[in-house]
């Protein structure tokens, strides 16, 4: 059984930072691609980022280029998101997500507030 568990969220102003984490147990961590997620109040989820097993390859929601930065660590099983310059639309619920066994996993998600 594979569970993700996110932190890091938190309360920022525009402009700021944060950087939020998923470590992940059962399976193997080093074998599956990760990515985040994001959902706003009253939105349907949104992709944010995706990042290969090896963390070779990485690609981005368009909006999201330049600001965000997906990593992992496979020595920690834990996938990173760090947001930059972040703006009140980044207000969201941020989700990890991975696929293991031919089924979705999600974390309980970890709240990112950006006020203005």
């Amino acid at each position: 059984q594979v569970q993700l568990v996110e932190s890091g969220g938190g309360l920022v102003q525009a402009g700021g930072s944060l950087r939020v984490s998923c470590v992940v147990s059962g399976g193997t961590f080093e074998e599956y691609a990760m990515g985040w997620f994001r959902q706003a109040p009253g939105k349907e989820h949104e992709f944010v980022a995706h990042i290969s097993w090896s963390g070779g390859v990485t690609y981005y929601a368009d909006s999201k280029k330049g600001r965000f930065t997906i990593s992992r660590d496979n020595t920690k099983n834990t996938a990173y998101l760090q947001l930059n310059n972040l703006k009140p639309e980044d207000t969201a619920v941020y989700y990890c997500f991975t696929v293991w066994g031919g089924l979705g996993h999600w974390g309980q998600g970890t709240q990112v507030t950006v006020s203005s």
